[in-house]
């Protein structure tokens, strides 16, 4: 079970050496990737001393719109871009879209406020602090931290000024959470609803475990979001938000113009080989439903340790979705979190540390290879549940 919040790191025992050296490398190639970036003109400013064009100017423009008394025109793709444009000083190919529900437009205003660069890279800052301490409280103690840091693709969240700390931290904490704390558990997935598609085996693990405080809150939360953001920012969003939801949809999954060779789910692995859409989907769907229900099954037992039942929903999450790019595979640190919770706890299986080792490794090897090996980490992870559930005495 995670830790309480009494539990000191004293309680935990200390991980295998061979592996906390493993860690402890991906942490100083993570520091070293980021300071080599910062000097070569690839993080921040180019070798011209411009703004680079990242992921994270579709938030600041989205900001500046909503500063300014426009955030509807935040979803307007032209009018979005001409900002974009604007913020940099100069034009850049391609278009980095808002496609998040208006009580996100709460975020990129407060970040707009900032100069762009600070805002750049304060959002990575402030979005790693809670990924660290849900680690913590997955792992717990030292053990969090060392995980936090070394995690696959922190380099690259930071780097474009993605969102994935944050999407990791409130699936962590609400799991971390749920026993004790189901209420603050709820809060944690309602916020999470800024990403929903990464929420959707929640209800049904919360359905099977009984835990309808969680579930309450977390209906309770969204509903809030939305109200604040209506209030604040009008209807209009959300209605520019539901009318462009399936222009975003057909262009990130149908016709590929945000490069779905980037996404490590199933259907982005099939559609890179050439595999006809409709397979593509097929193939998604049987995945997600298979997933769905292992995750009702495995939450409706009452045999299995709550870290396993975490670290199988967590894994789960990343399986079930077509929509997740390399930066959201921080998140496979969570379900590494809580299956390295028990394996010191009960003792590590045999080849599980090597297992995990190899999961890591697979997401860092992505822009050598420029496959969804995000994919294969995910199904590496949940081979390592499943084998957990159904042969738990495997040689150590």
């Amino acid at each position: 079970m995670p830790p309480s919040d009494a539990t000191s790191s004293a309680d935990f025992p200390p991980l295998p050496k061979g592996f906390a050296l493993f860690l402890f490398a991906f942490c100083v190639a993570n520091a070293a990737w980021l300071a080599t970036a910062l000097f070569t003109g690839s993080w921040l400013w180019d070798a011209a001393g411009r703004l680079i064009s990242t992921d994270f100017l579709n938030v600041y423009a989205a900001g500046k719109l909503a500063l300014s008394g426009a955030p509807a025109s935040a979803y307007d793709w032209p009018t979005h871009k001409q900002l974009e444009i604007q913020i940099l000083g100069y034009d850049f190919a391609g278009y980095y879209g808002w496609h998040y529900p208006p009580f996100y437009l709460f975020v990129a205003a407060a970040l707009a406020a900032l100069p762009y660069a600070a805002a750049h890279a304060g959002w990575s800052a402030i979005s790693f602090a809670p990924f660290v301490a849900a680690m913590r409280a997955s792992a717990g103690g030292k053990t969090g931290f060392l995980l936090a840091l070394s995690a696959p693709a922190l380099a690259a969240n930071v780097l474009i000024g993605q969102n994935g700390f944050l999407t990791a931290a409130l699936i962590g904490f609400t799991l971390a959470f749920l026993e004790k704390r189901p209420v603050l558990a709820g809060i944690c997935l309602g916020l999470l609803t800024y990403k929903p598609h990464f929420g959707i085996l929640f209800p049904v693990a919360l359905a099977a475990g009984g835990y309808w405080r969680a579930f309450i809150a977390a209906s309770v939360t969204a509903v809030i979001l939305a109200l604040a953001s209506i209030i604040a920012f009008g209807i209009e969003p959300w209605l520019a938000f539901l009318r462009w939801l399936p222009v975003t949809s057909n262009a990130f999954l149908s016709e590929g113009r945000a490069e779905i060779e980037k996404m490590q789910s199933l259907f982005a692995l099939l559609r890179t080989l050439g595999t006809a859409e409709w397979i593509a989907w097929g193939a998604q769907m049987a995945l997600s439903g298979a997933t769905a229900f292992a995750v009702w099954k495995i939450w409706r037992s009452r045999e299995h340790a709550f870290d396993l039942k975490a670290a199988a929903l967590s894994v789960g999450v990343l399986l079930a979705t077509p929509y997740i790019y390399l930066y959201d595979m921080v998140a496979i640190t969570v379900p590494i979190a809580f299956l390295v919770s028990l394996g010191m706890s009960r003792g590590f299986l045999r080849y599980e540390i090597p297992a995990i080792a190899a999961a890591i490794l697979l997401v860092a090897i992505f822009p050598f290879v420029k496959l969804p090996v995000g994919f294969a980490a995910s199904l590496a992870v949940a081979a390592l549940v499943l084998r957990r559930l159904f042969f738990p005495l495997a040689a150590r």
